[in-house]
């Protein structure tokens, strides 16, 4: 597999419910079914869906769904509320209506999304979750996130991180943000990042599609997620950082099979390592935008060295 391919590989969970687009439930699941059939499908993830929204979802969408056994169902997250024994239950139903026999279309939700801030939390909402549903845990960041961290890996659970939002407000330290990787890291815990990176390199962006909206600096994707794969490999948090920071798109070479960032050669065996085992994924309200500026990217990158 190509570095580039390894490092796309069902990386973009699609948010587009969510700020900044916010786009209403029949709109994001046209497209979300025209991206699971188009040509950059291997990049997209899950679609991501509030549980209070779960009946909305199959009322808009239940047309659009895959059907037959043998075609690939659609996978969804779902942000649970704090009732996680009842949203557990109605996922449960969610997935016997929209099993691969069913004729209302093949569907299967197999991620919930939890937000925990002590480790009492993060015990008590993991029983309530049956063992056939992937949790996250969304925590915050700004203190020592070491005692949450291992709280998560002790239940058998993955961390989920926030990097930005609608103002510059919503995005944490860079050094906050390496704590948190580094500490999954040394507790073998994966985690999935979301918002804020809906650009492969760190730069200035605007943070809404609203004209005359604010702008801030944003976190690239490519810098989080290779910024990880170092730490995966036993990289230094020092040198981890530098590459969250890094702004200079230049810095980036890429090769059939590696990726290199300031003499530091990221080969596609170990960005698929890590990209599967430790750096799994992020949530983003567009799938276009990440993709088609990564491709734009490496197609000038490649054009350049030549």
């Amino acid at each position: 597999m190509k570095s580039v391919d390894a490092l796309l590989a069902g990386l973009v969970d699609y948010a587009g419910l969510f700020p900044p687009a916010s786009e209403d439930m029949r709109p994001a699941l046209e497209s979300y079914a025209s991206y699971f059939q188009g040509p950059d499908r291997t990049a997209l993830g899950r679609f991501i869906v509030p549980i209070a929204r779960v009946k909305e979802l199959e009322e808009a969408g239940g047309d659009l769904m895959p059907r037959g056994s043998r075609a690939a169902p659609w996978r969804l997250s779902v942000l649970a509320a704090e009732d996680v024994r009842a949203a557990s239950e109605e996922m449960q139903k969610f997935n016997c209506r929209h099993s691969s026999e069913s004729r209302d279309g093949h569907a299967v939700i197999d991620v919930v999304e939890l937000k925990a801030s002590t480790v009492d939390e993060i015990g008590h909402q993991r029983q309530d979750l049956p063992p056939a549903f992937t949790p996250y845990f969304e925590i915050p960041i700004s203190g020592d996130v070491s005692p949450l961290v291992k709280a998560i890996a002790q239940v058998g659970a993955r961390a989920k991180v926030r990097t930005g939002g609608v103002t510059p407000e919503a995005f944490p330290r860079a050094e906050a943000i390496i704590r948190f990787i580094a500490a999954c890291q040394q507790q073998a815990v994966p985690f999935k990042a979301t918002a804020g990176l809906h650009h492969p390199i760190r730069g200035e962006y605007r943070l809404t599609y609203e004209p005359g909206g604010p702008t801030g600096m944003m976190y690239g994707f490519m810098n989080v997620f290779l910024a990880a794969a170092l730490l995966y490999a036993g990289e230094s948090e020092d040198t981890a950082l530098a590459a969250l920071e890094e702004s200079d798109a230049s810095a980036f070479q890429f090769a059939d099979d590696a990726i290199q960032w300031r003499g530091k050669r990221i080969g596609a065996e170990l960005i698929l390592a890590a990209r599967s085992e430790f750096a799994i994924s992020f949530g983003s309200c567009s799938f276009r935008e990440p993709v088609e500026e990564l491709a734009h990217l490496t197609r000038r990158a490649r054009s350049t060295d030549q």
